[in-house]
């Protein structure tokens, strides 16, 4: 930012608390607030896919960022709806931040990646948990976990029978597991059908090729219930023609023989 840049930014900023109703000290500007601005940087894949990301914030509110992903600067909030319409006519003012992809995030990635946690990574496992909110209903839902890994940054999709699914995906947040790792879920809602293969394929800075897991439903519930079924009557069926036929042989052999009539004369 120039040397003009930040007094015209704390300007617009005084002057945007003036115009907002509800505001610290209502109509007059208040005697005391907390500005602060962070310069925040997002890899994936080592320095391959960088976001630069510069919040400004207002007693712990966000109200202006720019994000090199959009290029320009952004209103978060009305406080900062001013403040981005200025920069973003000001072209130098939109070149220099542009300019913090590689001046400010590269570069210090290189500074700071020997000897530091940067250069740290941890391979993440996957797999696949399915499981069924209502028994009668048709619709299961799949898990699927990735463990283990770091960096934070990681990508995770579905596919079925070889096609990335969208509708019934749900991300969860990245959870830390207290030892520099973290772990994340991907839930995906389905009505699968025999035959249907379904993939999670996790991509991350840990891994030379994606990690793939398949999982392909099996028979319902219902259908091994109604096997087993079948199965066990039909042992019980068996079981009781043994028994008959055994009573039926013994009962042939309690019967006396009788001799001729002329031979007892």
């Amino acid at each position: 930012m120039g040397s003009a840049g930040l007094p015209l930014m704390l300007l617009l900023l005084v002057g945007a608390l003036d115009r907002i109703p509800g505001s610290q000290g209502g109509k007059e500007t208040p005697a005391h607030f907390l500005a602060q601005w962070k310069s925040e940087c997002r890899f994936l894949n080592g320095t391959r896919r960088v976001r630069y990301l510069y919040r400004n914030f207002y007693d712990r509110e966000e109200y202006l960022r720019f994000d090199s992903a959009r290029g320009e600067y952004e209103a978060v909030t009305a406080l900062g709806k001013a403040i981005a319409e200025a920069w973003n006519r000001d072209k130098h003012e939109l070149q220099y931040r542009k300019t913090g992809v590689d001046a400010f995030c590269r570069h210090n990635y290189e500074v700071f990646q020997s000897g530091s946690v940067i250069g740290r990574r941890a391979k993440p496992t996957v797999s696949i948990s399915p499981t069924k909110l209502d028994p009668a209903s048709p619709h299961t839902i799949l898990l699927c976990i990735a463990r283990g890994f770091y960096p934070v940054e990681i990508e995770v999709l579905w596919l079925k029978n070889g096609r990335p699914e969208e509708e019934g995906v749900a991300f969860g947040e990245e959870l830390q597991n207290g030892d520099w790792t973290y772990q994340l879920q991907v839930m995906l809602e389905t009505q699968p059908q025999r035959g249907d293969v379904y993939t999670c394929q996790v991509e991350h800075a840990s891994l030379e090729a994606p990690i793939t897991v398949q999982w392909e439903p099996r028979s319902s519930n219902s259908a091994k219930s109604k096997l087993w079924t079948g199965i066990v009557a039909a042992v019980i069926g068996v079981i009781f023609f043994a028994m008959g036929l055994s009573l039926y042989l013994k009962s042939k052999k309690a019967i006396p023989i009788q001799p001729p009539a002329a031979l007892m004369n």
